[in-house]
């Protein structure tokens, strides 16, 4: 009838079992500050510049290219003047940027 070691280390454990998974919670913390926020705030700004385009705006491509937008269509595609007469289609979402906007319609 004698106590052993390990029955009496197995009642004080509660609180270390909670203590090993504190830096697990602080390192996921850590990263939705720094990695995961600033991501979702960065997709949601390009989401409303690519719905805001219209035709007259001038547009900077992911693959490097600079036209006009000639017509912005409604399945997700615009049609880019890069040079006098030659208009190509691209994706809404490969739009990286908007360099100049075009004035409203005057109504």
């Amino acid at each position: 009838m004698f106590a052993t070691p390990a029955f009496a280390q197995a009642a004080g454990g509660g609180t270390e079992a909670f203590m090993s998974f504190v830096p697990l919670i602080l390192i996921f913390v850590i990263m939705y500050f720094l990695l995961i926020r600033p991501q979702q705030k960065r997709a949601k700004e390009h989401k409303a510049m690519v719905e805001a385009l219209r035709r007259g705006d001038q547009v900077l491509t992911q693959g490097g290219i600079i036209g006009k937008v000639s017509k912005v269509k409604e399945d997700g595609e615009i049609e880019v003047e890069i040079a006098e007469g030659v208009r190509v289609r691209v994706m809404r979402a490969t739009i990286a940027q908007v360099m100049s906007k075009s004035e409203p319609a005057a109504s």
